[in-house]
């Protein structure tokens, strides 16, 4: 009797050790999973904040573009104008002498 209490105490000890290894294997693997989540998490905030800065640079220089390209016509319009509007006097001026020319020929006549 006393060897199957024995044998009794020796397969509860082994239980409790198996018990305790695999309650460290699952705790091990808990870490580890907790690991590779907070690894996870640190690469999605990183590339939140990577997209979220090369979003910000890219409408920048879209603005940026935009706005060079915005000066670049305006500059053109405004020589266009500058332009016609010489002609416009030129041909005013030839207007206005030929007036002058026949109010002065009509008082020599």
């Amino acid at each position: 009797m006393l060897e199957n209490q024995e044998n009794y105490l020796q397969s509860l000890k082994k239980i409790k050790e198996v018990e305790e290894k695999a309650q460290k294997e699952i705790e091990d693997y808990r870490k580890k999973i907790e690991s590779e989540i907070n690894q996870l998490q640190s690469d999605l905030e990183s590339a939140i904040t990577s997209a979220k800065q090369q979003g910000e640079e890219l409408v920048d220089s879209s603005i940026e573009t935009a706005r060079t390209d915005a000066s670049s016509k305006t500059n053109t319009l405004i020589e266009d104008a500058k332009a016609k509007s010489e002609n416009i006097i030129s041909e005013i001026h030839v207007q206005d002498n030929k007036k002058i020319l026949e109010i002065l020929l009509q008082g020599v006549e």
